[in-house]
Order: structure tokens, then sequence, then C-alpha cells
């Protein structure tokens, strides 16, 4: 990895899962408090036409679910409780780290109600925040890719202890551009900036995905913040301080 070349990125690329934010965090505090409240909120708004719709694509889910032999809770087609149905497959999903489309929208809705009462707030790694400033002050542009919902990126950056991170960012993408270890997806992202995917350098905790981007033509970098061991790769970053300091 030629650190020297990245003085000619223009836009910094980034993961959010133990990339600027604690995998804890996800883990340890977001996901139990959708797990928590998914019963609530459905009750609730589950007659609004956009939760109706991630609803039933949920219901859909669950059946390739089923059908790739993965054993997901009952939900029947003629379900006498949907809402127990529904309740008790989103759990499962959430148990096990589904990426889904539907699960990210659903969890996103579920979170920003959080947000806004004030239970939840944001979290990112100390070094998140200078990096931002620095990077913008050199002039160039921040963005991040994440399978979570750009809405609930929007309401992690926004609700950060230092303040309101999302004016230093240009652009928010999620799996609506594709999965993220698909080199595909980078080039989708490079083309909706309108830049050659040699200005981005991309950073993720995923080597899937560092793998990925760099089959697109970006620059990238594993990002390995709480790596102990000595088996931790040589050209791993673990600090913000190292990327593209002044």
């Amino acid at each position: 990895m030629a650190r020297a070349e990245w003085n000619n990125v223009r836009v910094v690329l980034l993961d959010i899962e133990g990339t600027t934010t604690p995998i804890d965090f996800v883990y340890k505090t977001l996901f139990p408090y959708a797990s928590l409240h998914v019963e609530s909120f459905l009750a609730t708004r589950s007659a609004e036409p956009e939760i109706r719709t991630i609803v039933q694509d949920l219901k859909a889910e669950r059946a390739n679910d089923a059908a790739a032999g993965l054993a997901p809770p009952d939900w029947p087609d003629a379900a006498k409780n949907e809402l127990r149905d529904s309740v008790e497959y989103v759990r499962w999903l959430i148990a096990r780290d589904s990426k889904c489309a539907p699960l990210k929208a659903l969890q996103g809705k579920i979170w920003q109600q959080g947000f806004e009462s004030g239970e939840l707030h944001g979290e990112v790694y100390p070094d998140v925040p200078p990096a931002f400033a620095r990077w913008r002050r050199q002039g160039r542009d921040i963005a991040i890719y994440s399978s979570g919902s750009v809405l609930a990126q929007k309401l992690l950056f926004s609700s950060v202890p230092s303040g309101d991170l999302t004016h230093e960012i240009r652009e928010l993408f999620d799996t609506g551009v594709g999965i993220k270890t698909a080199p595909a997806s980078y080039a989708k992202i490079a083309a909706a900036i309108q830049k050659p995917p040699q200005e981005f350098l991309f950073l993720s905790d995923a080597e899937k995905e560092v793998t990925a981007a760099q089959s697109a033509g970006m620059f990238a970098a594993l990002c390995e913040r709480e790596a102990t061991t000595p088996n931790r790769s040589p050209d791993a970053i673990t600090s913000f301080d190292e990327v593209l300091p002044d």
C-alpha cells in the first residue's frame, strides 16, 4: 500500500462500524434498542404506508430465508397475529446481524425515535472529529458507505458529543448502491460523486470490502482499531491520526 500516493486523494470514503464508530456501540446499544422497541414501534405505526411496505418486504425476505434453509421463525401467509410474527422475525434478523435492506430501513426508523427522544446519542472514536476537520481543511471531501440506512447514518453523525458532524460529510451511501463486497458498488459511488476512483481512499474494518474498493480502482486500507495481536496487518491503520496528516 503506497501511502505516499494518498496525497492525490480527493475523497475519503468511510465505513462506520469498527471504522468511525466502536463496534460495541452498534452491538450493545443500537441493536438491543431496536430489538427492544420493535414491537411497540410496529404496534403504533404499522398502518403507515411506508412501514406497511417495509413489513411486506420483510415477509418476502423471510420466505427467501426459509427457501434457503435458514429456519427463520414462522410467519404464515394467513398470519392471525402478524404483529407477533413480524416482531419475532425482526428480532431473529437482528440477532444474526442481517444486512437485508428492509431490516436496515426499519431499524433506522426505530432509532430515529430514540435519537429524537434523547435516549440515543451518536458515538465516534475520539480521532474522528479532528480528522474530519483536517481533511476538510485540506480541501478533501468526506463520504460514508455503510450497510446501515442513510437515515441511521445521519442520526448517528448529527448527535455525537462533539457536535453535528453531518456538515463535514458530502455524501452518505447505503446498500442501495449495492453490496459492500462488490467492486461495482464503489464504481457507482465514484460516479455519483463525479470523481474517478483513483481519487478515493476507502477505509473499512472488513478486508473483503477493502479488496472490493481496490478492485474498483480506489486506494483502500484496512482499519484495525483494536488490533492487539501479532497477526495485525502491517499495512493496516489503527487511528485516523495516521491518515493524511497535515
